[in-house]
């Protein structure tokens, strides 16, 4: 991977932060901009309001293989709601979790730097209902540690803006091909336009390493059209085929996503992605 870009001098997150507080009035971090006063203990979609909460924190070695071991947060809330998803238990806030105090985390993220964490992984649920305790969690980290952004990128622009320069790797899970899929089993509207242009911005401002998740019955509607994109606006992506599906959370009443992938599945994505030239792969 390329040198890790590094983050901007105090001054700039304190204007970025400022700016996260005054979104946090009118909440649209996210593409659903639910418009909750959150400042004033009001919800989003996410479940989230201004106090943020993590599930838990850990040096986490089960990511991209340069990135380990990778500091990862999870934190608590969630912009979609997955129907099969394996952290339903962060994303609906139901595990025990911490309020996040920034001076705190920033004390975890230079402790886990000792012991050996090569990045601070923010994750969840997703970390955009998060990002103003991020953009302050880094104001006070004393250590020089790349961030990384784990997330659905479901962003908004706004929130995408106050990303950027301040993000070393965006880990951005693309996991739809169709918006009708991105509706019907994670309540998402227009999701192709603006996922696709948000990994855009992101490729033009850090490193980028994209997941896409296989799923069962999903190929040709899904992860084809995925491949077929990436391998036209950014062939030489770092591109993560993730074939760990597993029905989790209310997968059971979706009979298509109640198993696991098959043999002529993976076969077939793999075909999919060599036909496509995506050569980078994890």
């Amino acid at each position: 991977m390329a040198k890790y870009i590094a983050a901007k001098e105090t001054s700039s997150l304190d204007s970025k932060i400022e700016r996260s507080h005054k979104i946090l009035q009118n909440c649209h971090f996210c593409e659903r901009r639910c418009g909750a006063n959150r400042l004033k203990h009001e919800v989003g979609y996410c479940g989230v309001d201004a106090v943020s909460h993590y599930a838990s924190e850990f040096l986490h070695y089960g990511e991209e293989p340069e990135l380990v071991p990778s500091h990862t947060i999870f934190f608590t809330g969630c912009t979609f709601s997955c129907v099969y998803c394996q952290n339903w238990d962060i994303a609906h806030r139901i595990a025990p979790e911490e309020p996040l105090l920034p001076e705190k985390m920033a004390e975890l993220i230079a402790m886990r730097k000792y012991q050996g964490a090569r990045n601070v992984n923010f994750v969840g649920g997703d970390p955009t209902p998060h990002l103003h305790a991020i953009l302050q969690i880094m104001n006070k980290c004393n250590v020089n540690t790349p961030m990384i952004w784990n997330s659905n990128m479901y962003c908004s622009k706004e929130a995408m803006e106050l990303l950027s320069g301040v993000i070393d790797v965006y880990l951005a899970d693309f996991r739809y091909g169709a918006d009708e899929c991105a509706q019907k089993y994670s309540n998402v509207k227009n999701y192709w336009h603006i996922v696709t242009r948000n990994i855009l911005a992101a490729y033009g401002d850090a490193e980028l390493i994209i997941r896409h998740l296989v799923l069962p019955g999903h190929i040709e509607c899904c992860t084809k059209p995925i491949v077929e994109w990436i391998a036209e606006y950014m062939p030489e992506v770092r591109f993560n085929l993730m074939f760990q599906y597993t029905p989790h959370y209310k997968a059971n009443q979706y009979p298509e996503l109640n198993s696991r992938l098959g043999y002529e599945e993976r076969r077939r994505a793999l075909e999919i992605v060599q036909s496509a030239g995506v050569k980078n792969l994890v």
